[in-house]
């Protein structure tokens, strides 16, 4: 049984509310050697730690000033800030910032809501591509991923961008595309992005923000390492884990965020979603961003709430 935290902040009538839960990315290390093949519930005793901050470093919130943004089609998914300020690029649908080292994103920015998912656009009229936006030296190619038994999972979904045809081919960019267990992208985080479209029938808009994470597995020594495979050529670094951040926002102006961590190999579709909530600073520790930064936190401010066990 996973300990579920729940936190919530009401600040000047802006009610802010974050749902943590101790799930599969904060189990202990285990086997490494196994864990690839193992898709039953034992998984989340094996997975590499994500370190924590404690319950008592609560975040309180200062609510976002929307005069503070002109909105359109350009900036509007920026509206709270970015998590780094490295290699940014625009697209139609979505702001990335790009790793040139691990050949994949640092992070995407997407917005989701009615009309973003409504549309006639077909992703089989859309291709895997690479990125001529970044230097020869620094882009992944299609080739890289061919008999790599890794699939070209996509950061910002292409589902997400049904409004044009165009904005749904931006995600094909090999950019915005990162080594995935076919096995975790064709199910799990599957359903975690259908359950990300979802949302939009309780919120006006829902900010998704995806990225890799490369965390540290305690090895036979007992040291701590980071391991991961690349990929081809051009050396594609294969995320240990993913995450994705929600940024739920109501019509009158509530804020709520979630935050989930999955590892990047097979995980039984019987395992909830709530299993991978995390405290979206463990996040920000792992990965070196800061996200929100347009809504300014500041810690050890209010008391958590723990409820269930």
């Amino acid at each position: 049984m996973h300990r579920v935290f729940r936190s919530r902040w009401l600040l000047s009538g802006v009610g802010v509310s974050l749902t943590v839960g101790i799930g599969a990315a904060l189990a202990r290390a285990g086997d490494r050697h196994n864990k690839a093949q193992d898709t039953s519930n034992g998984l989340l005793d094996r997975l590499p730690i994500i370190p924590i901050p404690s319950v008592d470093a609560a975040t309180k919130i200062t609510p976002y000033q929307p005069e503070q943004i002109a909105v359109n089609t350009s900036t509007d998914v920026t509206k709270y800030g970015l998590p780094s300020l490295s290699n940014i690029k625009s697209r139609e649908s979505y702001v990335i910032s790009y790793d040139p080292r691990n050949r994949t994103a640092a992070w995407v920015i997407e917005k989701l809501n009615a009309e973003t998912l409504t549309g006639t656009s077909d992703r089989k009229l859309s291709e895997f591509k690479e990125d001529d936006s970044v230097h020869v030296y620094h882009r992944s190619s299609n080739a890289d991923y061919k008999g790599s038994g890794f699939d070209r999972g996509h950061l910002a979904a292409a589902a997400n961008h049904k409004w044009s045809q165009k904005a749904m081919d931006d995600t094909f960019y090999l950019s915005n595309v990162s080594p995935q267990n076919p096995q975790l992208n064709q199910h799990a985080w599957r359903n975690l992005e259908e359950y990300c479209r979802s949302l939009i029938k309780d919120y006006h808009n829902v900010f998704v923000c995806t990225g890799p994470l490369y965390l540290p597995q305690q090895e036979p020594d007992g040291k701590m390492y980071v391991k991961y495979q690349v990929l081809g050529k051009n050396h594609v670094a294969v995320p240990t884990h993913f995450f994705k951040i929600l940024i739920l926002e109501k019509a009158r102006g509530d804020v709520e965020l979630r935050s989930y961590v999955m590892p990047n190999m097979p995980i039984d579709e019987k395992i909830p979603l709530e299993s991978f909530l995390v405290p979206i600073e463990s996040i920000e520790r792992a990965s070196g961003l800061l996200f929100v930064p347009n809504i300014m936190k500041k810690t050890n401010s209010l008391k958590a709430i723990t409820a269930g066990s």
